[in-house]
């Protein structure tokens, strides 16, 4: 298992400079949120099926999104898209305290599951439309959203506080990662590389 660790590190070097991020990838026990048959390759650097027609993220992209988010520590954070609880165990390893919502109420209940199998206790699951956000938790420093949306959904950008960071796949031509800032005279908007994610439904 720590080979597996270290070689996923060393495929996630070239892309990912955050130390930060590295190292939280490097200790949250990825085997822990993917079915038992697959434990064996959850290690490697691709996405695997979860059930419910949805995957686990490729670790490289659940790294680059965090690494955009810029976070230090402090920060209270919504997960969009719970799935395994993966990301959301990520996220929590960098910032203070995440609120993820899901949809599959199915899978929202394997995630708590998965987070307490990796001793992970500042995560608050929810079920529900998380693109709509969590108004009752809001403003928050960092959005992540692992679903494709159609445009930046803006009930997401309106629960950032000044100065937060919200990264979501956008699905135009083609299906890129977006990075938004909130600034005192709006919002900041950076198209960045193609990815693949299933649809934000609302």
């Amino acid at each position: 298992m720590r080979r597996g660790r270290d070689r996923l590190l060393t495929q996630l070097r070239p892309h990912v400079s955050d130390e930060r991020v590295l190292q939280a990838v490097h200790d949250v026990p990825r085997d822990r949120f993917v079915p038992a048959r697959l434990a064996s390759d959850a290690w490697d650097n691709v996405p695997l099926p979860i059930g419910s027609d949805q995957t686990i993220s490729q670790p490289l992209i659940v790294a680059r999104m965090c690494e955009l988010l810029a976070l230090r520590g402090g920060e209270r954070i919504l997960d969009v898209g719970t799935g395994s609880g993966y990301h959301a165990a990520i996220l929590a390893r960098l910032g203070a305290h995440v609120w993820s919502v899901e949809r599959h109420p199915a899978l929202s209940e394997r995630a708590a599951q998965n987070l307490a199998a990796a001793g992970i206790d500042n995560v608050t699951l929810l079920v529900g439309d998380g693109s709509q956000g969590l108004p009752a938790e809001a403003p928050f420093d960092a959005i992540n959203v692992a679903a494709a949306a159609s445009t930046v959904p803006l009930a997401l950008e309106a629960q950032l506080v000044e100065g937060g960071r919200l990264v979501v796949p956008v699905q135009e031509d083609e299906q890129r990662l977006v990075l938004i800032r909130r600034t005192a005279d709006g919002f900041e908007r950076r198209s960045l590389e193609r990815v693949r994610f299933v649809p934000l439904v609302s």
